[in-house]
């Protein structure tokens, strides 16, 4: 089998996007893959066998993570109990329940990753790439980028939080959108929230854009509405000034 590799469109320059990025510490980046590359991708994830229902239920430990085919094996009444649960304990918390795989997680545990997901997470971590993202936020201590595939279905939803996380040493998050077709009132959308917890500003997840934002930075994605025509699929994750321990 030929080996999986991902390009930056060599159409990008960095420096002309860092004074935006300096300024409001966020930044919306379409045409970040080569197109081709970008299909590519869509459909390696799309088609994915490793996804996990990955739902948190509570502040104590007891969150769900499991390979789906076993949540979908649950009685369909013990499901709706769980998501029931999921929607109830959000109102003033923070909880979230998508599908994911956790590539970067995987990899460093020794667990098998499927070859595209495999090249993604070593693209995040190209010289190339790496480069191209310290260009951009004018930041040295760029070292190294995790990476997990998300989908969002109907239902599904990430409440407000800010990213931070003592001794993680996380400096910036990003997302790469991989939906090749979305509508803003599908819902889905990252949402940067202000002090009076206003939508400052929202990215609706188009096809093959980079996000990428300062951490900590206040921030939701909105629930996926019922009628959404598609998965809301993305490779996401945070840039780290230090290597995985």
């Amino acid at each position: 089998m030929a080996e999986v590799k991902f390009r930056l469109d060599a159409g990008l320059q960095p420096a002309e996007y860092a004074p935006v990025f300096r300024r409001y510490g966020r930044l919306h980046i379409p045409g970040i893959l080569v197109p081709e590359d970008a299909i590519a991708l869509n459909q390696a994830i799309a088609g994915s066998r490793a996804w996990r229902r990955s739902i948190r239920q509570s502040d104590d430990g007891t969150d769900l993570d499991v390979p789906l085919d076993e949540y979908l094996a649950l009685d369909p009444a013990e499901r709706a109990a769980l998501e029931h649960r999921a929607h109830e304990t959000a109102r003033d918390a923070f909880r979230y329940m998508f599908d994911t795989v956790r590539i970067g997680q995987d990899l460093e545990a020794g667990r098998p990753v499927e070859p595209a997901l495999t090249a993604i997470q070593a693209f995040v971590n190209s010289p190339r790439f790496l480069d191209f993202l310290r260009a951009l936020t004018q930041d040295d201590r760029i070292v190294y980028c995790d990476a997990m595939a998300t989908r969002y279905l109907p239902g599904h939803f990430l409440t407000a939080h800010d990213d931070a996380a003592p001794g993680k040493h996380r400096l910036y998050a990003y997302v790469l959108n991989l939906t090749a077709r979305w509508r803003a009132d599908w819902g889905g959308i990252l949402m940067f929230l202000d002090e009076e917890d206003h939508v400052a500003e929202g990215y609706t997840p188009a096809f093959n854009a980079l996000n990428i934002f300062r951490v900590p930075q206040r921030h939701a994605v909105s629930m996926v509405a019922p009628y959404a025509g598609e998965p809301r699929l993305s490779i996401t994750g945070w840039i780290r000034s230090e290597m995985p321990a």
